[in-house]
């Protein structure tokens, strides 16, 4: 070989080293992979991929909106109760309640909420509220301020333990109360809850009678009693919400029903009904102006 082609294949070695060091170079400034990208999306990434959870490339589902809440001083509100569960029948009542979009309140016996948790954590999970009816179904009116606190601190934590909220309201078994309850529930941080509308669905396992007798009683800020352990009540429960939906009535909590916080201690019936605005009629002596509303 002689030198000049010699240092021809020099030349041309060194220009090989040249670019591959060049393109190696470059190759550290490429875009990230998509798969790199796609593991570090979440939902407010904007990429709308999510890997954890779900298919490669599947969007995101927008959140779900918020929606507003009722004003039962302006609204045909109702509060649907139910009480002495949780039973195998909660069940049934929950499935029905979640396909109408229907809220409701629980008033539990702490024994029944210890054997069936998983009630009492669907309940809560699905919005409902919670409240206290007592460890044993005592009649607390009657009873000693040793008593009174028993029963109803016992369920506090069985409710707790299984659904992991405290309720702030009870309902009295009987509807009996007195002022030793008055005291320990203002005590222990609780609204004591009664009813405007009884279906005695405890004593008449007639569903249609007991569908029949709520919606005839009902009125704007009323509070329905009802039973979730007899599966005659549960039944009446679909045509309760259809009929007095078809009336205009939103369906609420009781919490909801009343808006402020409610009182420890306090007994609560019934929402007063909506305010209507004064009408005002036109003055006779003078055509086209308002006379002052009747007081």
């Amino acid at each position: 070989m002689d030198a000049r082609h010699g240092a021809g294949l020099a030349r041309r070695w060194s220009a090989a080293v040249v670019a591959a060091a060049v393109c190696g170079w470059l190759s550290t400034m490429a875009p990230t992979t998509t798969t790199t990208a796609a593991a570090g999306a979440g939902p407010g990434s904007g990429s709308g991929v999510l890997v954890s959870g779900r298919g490669e490339g599947e969007a995101a589902p927008p959140p779900k909106p918020t929606p507003p809440p009722v004003d039962c001083g302006q609204a045909k509100c109702v509060a649907l109760t139910f009480d002495d569960g949780p039973m195998n029948s909660t069940a049934k009542l929950l499935d029905i309640l979640a396909e109408r979009k229907v809220k409701a309140t629980f008033f539990m016996v702490g024994g029944n909420a210890g054997t069936y948790p998983a009630l009492v954590r669907r309940e809560h999970a699905e919005g409902h509220e919670l409240g206290n009816h007592s460890y044993t179904h005592a009649d607390l009116g009657r009873a000693s301020t040793t008593k009174i606190m028993s029963e109803l601190t016992r369920t506090q934590h069985a409710i707790q333990r299984a659904g992991g909220v405290s309720p702030r309201l009870m309902r009295p078994p009987y509807g009996s109360t007195g002022p030793k309850l008055a005291a320990a529930t203002k005590r222990l941080g609780l609204a004591q809850v009664l009813w405007t509308v009884d279906p005695l669905d405890w004593k008449i396992r007639n569903s249609a009678a007991v569908e029949r007798k709520v919606v005839r009683a009902t009125r704007p800020g009323y509070i329905v009693l009802m039973h979730d352990i007899h599966p005659t009540t549960v039944a009446a429960v679909p045509g309760i919400i259809k009929r007095l939906a078809a009336k205009g009535y939103v369906f609420v909590t009781v919490s909801e029903l009343y808006g402020d916080p409610m009182t420890p201690g306090k007994k609560y019936i019934q929402r007063p009904a909506p305010r209507k605005a004064p009408t005002r009629t036109p003055s006779p002596e003078t055509p086209g102006t308002a006379a002052p509303a009747d007081r």
